[in-house]
């Protein structure tokens, strides 16, 4: 069996089409989605409809991005407290909310924030950031003794989570593996292609391959820089230079 996981689309529709299609091509049975759907990308609605549609397909196993929270429960008050400390994120997340209907939102609020999996004899538990936040990094240098901490109370054999843009994995002593997707629509690794994860389940066992997809940047860059709130160019230029990172 092959599993397909994907997270932090973050409103790349071109991107997403590109994954979608290789995933189609490698011929993967499921698709796990570890959330960030919408929030600062060049089309926000189009990207949740898209799995709106998927809502109901067996196929696909959908969690809760903290962004996605973010734009579902938007006021004031939220708006206020970002942008002291991420200024170009809340206008995006202020137009996000603005975009999206009722209905969009409303979808992003009823995912569940986690979600415990099994396929091919082994058991997957889907976050976004860590078991304990969806807010909490696992990143390549992240201490091992930290990540097993996380996993305190976790009885699923594998953790897959996203959040931070930048894929990785950890064997633990704890008999768990933990991996992170990396993503799609607004990768932070140094070639700035779309990222997704394939597991491939033989036996009750994983092999792990992370895949970097070419998608047309430029195009998705000019439709990001399009969106009428200030900073939308300088998240623009994320997607073609990742290094040029802008909150």
């Amino acid at each position: 069996m092959k599993i397909a996981v994907i997270s932090d689309i973050h409103g790349n529709m071109e991107a997403l089409n590109a994954v979608m299609k290789d995933i189609e091509d490698k011929k993967c049975e499921k698709v796990f989605v570890l959330g960030d759907y919408a929030m600062a990308g060049p089309e926000p609605s189009s990207v949740v409809g898209f799995f709106w549609t998927k809502k109901f397909d067996s196929n696909f196993s959908m969690i809760q991005g903290n962004t996605d929270l973010m734009i579902a429960s938007y006021d004031e008050d939220l708006y206020k407290t970002l942008k002291e400390k991420a200024p170009v994120m809340a206008e995006a997340l202020k137009n996000d909310a603005e975009i999206l209907t009722p209905d969009e939102k409303s979808f992003l609020k009823e995912l569940p924030a986690q979600l415990e999996v099994e396929a091919g004899g082994v058991k997957f538990l889907l976050v976004h950031g860590s078991p304990r936040k969806n807010n909490e990094d696992i990143l390549p240098d992240t201490p091992l003794e930290k990540v097993e901490k996380m996993l305190e109370y976790v009885l699923a054999d594998v953790v897959l989570c996203g959040h931070t843009h930048i894929p990785c994995g950890f064997q633990t002593s704890l008999k768990k593996t933990v991996v992170n997707a990396g993503s799609v629509g607004r990768p932070f690794t140094p070639k700035p292609q779309a990222c997704y994860l394939i597991i491939d389940v033989v036996e009750g066992k994983c092999i792990f391959e992370h895949q970097f997809v070419d998608y047309d940047k430029e195009k998705a860059a000019k439709k990001l820089m399009r969106r009428p709130f200030w900073g939308a160019d300088k998240l623009a230029k994320t997607l073609l230079d990742p290094k040029e990172r802008h909150f």
